[in-house]
């Protein structure tokens, strides 16, 4: 058997085993390590899609709350039936034809990545025009445009009141299906010749636009199918917690990405896996930290907001003692795998 074909069996396999360990946990596992499962892999897919501009193309991009959100209040209006959205639409009705319109789950989910991808696409001209710092700001800035707008505009996002009784259609297979299926996706793009230009692009632009690359149309690409993935993301997410606001998507969303990406290791899709999966755990078994503490001779009162306190200590001793993150700029592969088992076992 040849390494292609070789790796080709074992992916599978390693597929079967995934989704027969998340049959066991849904049919045999409580409802909260469902719930953590369900948040590793909505997490996986916005990680990927994010690490896809900043790890591989190498652009700041402090936004992606702005695509999620899109993704998630489109998913939500799609999903809810005309009468639903009367009884939740309380101070302003919702507009025509969102008032009427109801879709399935599926379509929401499209419907979600395809509306942020058009919004991507509308400001890709603006921001991908510049660089670094002024990239960081206007991006951040778009978030918090979007956010505002959520706010202001009632008649569609119903405000700071948010949409709530949406029906629970994110489970196991839903979450993680986006989430294999996207790092596939991401995979596949970042080993064609449109990832290896963006790979240049990040290492010199002026380097690549010599040798005849197109930087703003391969950014372009980039930042898209990011959107896309997170506009999805959104939706699974907003169908899992069945209520969203305003102040589910704020720049906390986009701090909580870059860990994972920084972590994980810039400009790896392993990594951003790893990250994900570790951030979401963590996220779970530091909830210790905020509950009050007894020690027997002292107490410690428990701080609200004491696990981002956490993370964001972890951020800088990875800035600063493991600057590359857990992956660096590797990946996974099975080759390099049985290498190092040969080598081991000499």
């Amino acid at each position: 058997m040849n390494h292609s074909r070789r790796n080709l069996v074992l992916n599978a396999l390693s597929l079967a085993a995934l989704f027969s360990v998340l049959y066991l946990f849904k049919r045999y596992g409580t409802e909260y390590q469902v719930r953590i499962l369900n948040n590793m892999g909505i997490f996986i897919t916005m990680a990927v899609s994010y690490n896809l501009v900043n790890g591989v193309c190498g652009l700041l991009h402090l936004g992606p709350n702005a695509f999620i959100t899109i993704g998630a209040y489109t998913s939500a209006l799609l999903t809810m039936s005309p009468a639903e959205k009367q009884m939740s639409f309380i101070i302003e009705p919702l507009i025509w034809p969102l008032s009427v319109v109801q879709a399935p789950f599926v379509v929401s989910l499209l419907a979600g990545g395809v509306t942020a991808t058009l919004f991507a696409f509308l400001i890709s001209f603006p921001v991908l025009r510049v660089r670094g710092d002024y990239l960081a700001i206007v991006t951040l800035g778009f978030g918090e445009v979007v956010r505002v707008m959520c706010n202001a505009l009632q008649s569609v996002t119903n405000g700071p009141l948010g949409i709530k009784g949406l029906t629970p259609y994110t489970d196991l297979w839903w979450s993680w299906g986006v989430a294999v299926f996207s790092i596939i996706a991401i995979t596949k793009l970042i080993n064609s010749s449109y990832g290896r230009a963006m790979k240049a692009i990040r290492e010199d632009e002026i380097a690549a636009k010599a040798m005849g690359i197109d930087p703003f149309k391969h950014l372009m690409l980039a930042f898209l199918v990011s959107a896309f993935f997170g506009g999805i993301a959104g939706g699974l997410l907003a169908h899992l917690i069945t209520t969203i606001s305003p102040t589910l998507f704020t720049f906390f969303l986009t701090f909580n990405l870059l860990i994972i990406i920084v972590v994980g290791g810039l400009g790896s899709t392993t990594g951003a896996v790893i990250g994900a999966v570790l951030f979401t755990w963590g996220g779970e078994a530091l909830r210790v930290v905020e509950s009050p503490m007894d020690f027997g001779l002292f107490v410690i009162p428990g701080i609200p907001g004491m696990r981002m306190v956490i993370f964001s200590v972890i951020l800088m001793a990875v800035i600063i003692f493991a600057r590359r993150g857990i992956m660096g700029r590797n990946e996974f592969s099975w080759d390099a795998l049985f290498r190092r088992l040969r080598l081991s076992g000499r």
